[in-house]
């Protein structure tokens, strides 16, 4: 049996959770280590973290208590993240359906010998957890959905190579990186400008960042370029793709990133979506919505619109 690292609210606050099977475990109490009291602080010793929640979940024996699943309200599995790095133009698909609608002319950079692209989500206030409900920002009136894996950084990381990337993964989660398209670019600004783009009121506003169940540990998904994702909203399938049509593989992308920035335990990697968002076919989320998402080897993420 494995086990997977979420965020739960106590009647103490959030604190940091173990699931095996279907019981949740305090960390610090399992553990007895106070530090383990916050995802965090699990994320920043996570050798050892996880290779003690992976005995205590393999064993013949496993813990007693916990309380169940169903009964916990979860958190995203990370309250607040360090940072928040988010791949563009990620998938072939995606970069062709949004030739014709949006503001972005993207082009596969990796044909001309080019390098991942990149740009940043707000931390504190645009994650939001698992079965969240949340206004659609007042401004806008064209949100959109965006499926993604997203990486979970667990050792600290400069200058590494692709070879030996995933060695600094702690584990993998869903993210939906919900976007603003009616506030891509600023009215009145010239088009080869680089103040054009509103990067906060497109990607970056409150909730832009629905994200969880849960954290999947590294050792349990031997092939993440090799994973199924699915979107729905309100049960209607609007994403289907599979992680191996990325243009740059997870590997690649912390290459690049750490080339530039180092990476922190708890640093965030949404490693680009695929096809089908709604841009592609004039639908927008409305209040009262639902989305789910699902990653292969990993779960399901359920969100949804006040």
């Amino acid at each position: 049996m494995s086990y997977k690292l979420l965020s739960y609210q106590s009647s103490s606050g959030a604190r940091a959770g173990i699931l095996i099977g279907d019981r949740v475990f305090d960390a610090e109490r399992l553990s007895g280590i106070a530090s383990y009291a916050t995802a965090l602080g699990v994320l920043d010793d996570w050798v050892a973290a996880d290779e003690r929640f992976a005995q205590l979940a393999a064993g013949e024996s496993p813990p007693r208590g916990g309380e169940a699943l169903s009964s916990i309200k979860l958190l995203a599995p990370i309250l607040y993240p360090g940072e928040i790095f988010a791949a563009g133009a990620n998938y072939q698909d995606h970069i062709d359906e949004m030739k014709k609608d949006s503001e972005f002319k993207a082009q596969n950079s990796k044909k001309i010998g080019g390098r991942p692209w990149f740009f940043s989500k707000s931390s504190r206030g645009a994650v939001i957890g698992h079965e969240a409900i949340r206004p659609l920002p007042p401004y806008s009136n064209k949100v959109d959905w965006e499926i993604e894996l997203a990486v979970v950084i667990g050792l600290q990381c400069s200058r590494v190579s692709a070879s030996n990337a995933l060695n600094f993964v702690a584990g993998y989660t869903i993210a939906n990186d919900l976007s603003a398209r009616d506030f891509v670019v600023r009215d009145g600004i010239a088009t080869d400008s680089p103040f054009r783009f509103d990067w906060i009121s497109h990607k970056g506003f409150d909730g832009a960042c629905p994200l969880g169940p849960w954290i999947v540990p590294a050792r349990d998904i031997a092939a993440p370029q090799a994973l199924g994702l699915k979107l729905w909203v309100d049960e209607v399938e609007m994403q289907n793709s599979n992680t191996k049509h990325m243009i740059y593989s997870i590997a690649e992308q912390i290459e690049e990133l750490s080339a530039r920035v180092t990476l922190h335990p708890g640093d965030l990697i949404l490693t680009g979506t695929p096809s089908g968002v709604g841009i592609s076919r004039n639908i927008y989320l409305k209040p009262k919505q639902t989305v789910r998402l699902w990653i292969e080897k990993i779960g399901e993420l359920r969100h949804g619109f006040a």
